[in-house]
């Protein structure tokens, strides 16, 4: 109970029913569950479907499978056997804005809700038009929450609501399992009955076990006494200096920082196997996948070690280039 006060008072608007669960994947599948519920318990059927992104991941559970990216997502193996859901392009233009209500417009009475976090002005638009639409919309800041892009929450940036936000990962400082999905009011409203029928029917055997919500208090009072975001902040300008040069490398796509996030993207990870053990030889563990080389360290990393790890990549890449 104290916990769930604690992220309702963090979280904006009426973002205060909060439903713990143990992992990530788990908080995102009972978020969808409630979507499709909400609908039934209000007596609307046929709202079923999601609207998810291309380059999306939300968990390796069967219904977060099926919003992930079909083509691009390490799930495409399962596509024969996933839930049809709508994946779409990010509406990062105008016109793309334009294509996405419509397509909303088309489709409302067939979805449940979408999930996807994008730059503040891209994801306030999609929320807007989401919700004009009378659509519910829910954000996956099981990566994202808890400062890693430099505000507590990636919604703050964009200054929405959205119907649901899913937790986890630093929700328990990495110590133990621990997740969760919150909801609005008007959510929690819906399944607010006498018939058991209505009810959320979902629980995980160690959905907020003591010691997870032990950690997770201990956690936020870290953040309320240390200077966590400030920290973040001194990764992102150590991250933006040693990073950005890096662009002029042989084979390097882009350079993507945000907050305590820093991401080398690379035309072609050709031989990602040889990479992995010159990091090791490096003294530094990194996991090269798809295209990219990432970073997103631990907010109380020292500068020393932040300079070993972007140093290493240096290094690693330049010789990567020659292959």
């Amino acid at each position: 109970l104290k916990l769930a006060k604690r992220l309702a008072t963090l979280l904006p608007g009426d973002l205060n029913r909060v439903f713990f669960v143990e992992s990530g994947s788990v908080s995102v599948e009972v978020s969808m569950k409630m979507c499709i519920q909400y609908w039934i318990n209000k007596g609307h059927k046929g709202h079923s479907k999601f609207v998810s992104f291309k380059d999306g991941y939300h968990g390796d559970t069967l219904g977060c499978m099926s919003i992930a990216d079909p083509e691009e997502g390490m799930h495409h193996v399962f596509a024969d056997v996933l839930f049809e859901q709508f994946v779409v392009d990010v509406p990062r233009t105008e016109e793309q804005l334009k294509e996405f209500d419509a397509f909303l417009a088309q489709h409302k009475d067939e979805m449940a809700g979408g999930m996807k976090m994008f730059s503040p002005a891209v994801l306030k638009n999609m929320c807007e038009i989401t919700q004009k639409h009378g659509l519910l919309f829910v954000v996956d800041e099981i990566f994202t929450g808890f400062g890693r892009t430099g505000t507590m929450f990636a919604i703050e940036q964009a200054e929405i609501v959205p119907d649901i936000v899913c937790l986890s990962k630093a929700l328990s400082a990495g110590v133990t399992p621990l997740a969760c999905a919150i909801a609005r009011d008007h959510i929690f409203e819906a399944f607010l009955s006498d018939s058991f029928d209505d009810a959320l029917q979902h629980g995980p055997t160690f959905m907020a076990h003591p010691v997870a919500c032990a950690a997770a208090n201990a956690s936020l009072d870290l953040f309320e006494t240390e200077p966590r975001l400030e920290q973040v902040q001194h990764i992102h300008e150590k991250l933006q200096s040693a990073l950005t040069p890096l662009k002029d490398i042989e084979g390097v796509k882009d350079i993507r920082i945000l907050g305590a996030i820093g991401v080398v993207q690379v035309d072609d990870l050709k031989d990602s196997n040889w990479l992995k053990k010159r990091f090791i030889e490096e003294g530094v563990w990194l996991r090269p996948f798809r295209d990219i080389i990432y970073l997103t360290p631990a907010f109380t990393i020292t500068d020393g070690e932040l300079d070993k790890l972007t140093d290493a990549i240096k290094r690693v890449l330049t010789e990567w280039a020659t292959i």
